[in-house]
């Protein structure tokens, strides 16, 4: 996919000159460079217009989980692929829950940071090594106007969707519901089987998706 312009934030010099010259390999234009989130936010004020913004997530100044939420809020129109080292689900659902639009390691093979940056401006999101192929499919219909309890879910079970999306642990989900650790697994089961996702991050972002957890 051609004629898309990349900028890419990232405080480690060296890897961001690596990243540079891999997407403009891919066949990408990379117009902006940052440090941190604070500058690359400075430079969108400036007039700088990508398509795609690569994000770090640990950087000093403004990190990419700040720098994410002020894009979604002053330029929704960009998307934002996470950047990082970590592969842990708080990571990625905080990055989901800030604005960003994929999660990439960045170990990723460039045929996966290919077909990441193609799919974000085609599709509106990419997550396909940590959700299934049936959700990404769902993310790209155009059924914005079904309600959420399409898949027959009941009020635990949405209660439970939104308390999935924020930082407590399972036994603290459990303990907020009044519940046993292993009820609320059985709802993490169900929802699993029901929504045919294969992790917390797979229910975060079909909450998101379906507007069952607002991102503010």
């Amino acid at each position: 996919m051609s004629n898309v312009n990349v900028a890419i934030a990232d405080d480690h010099k060296l890897l961001r000159l690596g990243l540079v010259q891999l997407v403009e390999s891919l066949g990408f234009s990379v117009i902006g460079e940052a440090d941190n989130g604070l500058q690359m936010t400075e430079m969108l004020k400036k007039n700088l217009k990508p398509d795609v913004i690569l994000m770090d997530i640990n950087m000093p100044v403004m990190d990419g989980l700040a720098a994410t939420k002020w894009i979604k809020k002053n330029y929704p129109e960009i998307k934002v692929l996470g950047l990082s080292m970590l592969n842990d689900d708080p990571t990625i659902i905080k990055m989901i829950r800030s604005g960003a639009k994929g999660y990439l390691l960045k170990d990723t093979e460039p045929n996966e940071l290919k077909r990441a940056i193609s799919e974000v401006v085609t599709k509106g999101f990419y997550f396909s090594p940590l959700v299934n192929g049936r959700l990404i499919n769902s993310i790209t219909e155009e059924d914005q106007g079904k309600n959420p309890d399409e898949a027959h879910l009941s009020e635990k079970e949405l209660i439970f969707l939104n308390l999935i999306c924020s930082d407590k642990s399972y036994r603290e989900i459990a303990d907020e519901m009044c519940l046993s650790v292993r009820t609320i697994d059985g709802y993490r089961d169900s929802l699993f089987q029901k929504l045919q996702v294969e992790s917390r991050v797979g229910l975060v972002l079909y909450a998101v998706k379906k507007k069952i957890f607002i991102i503010e």
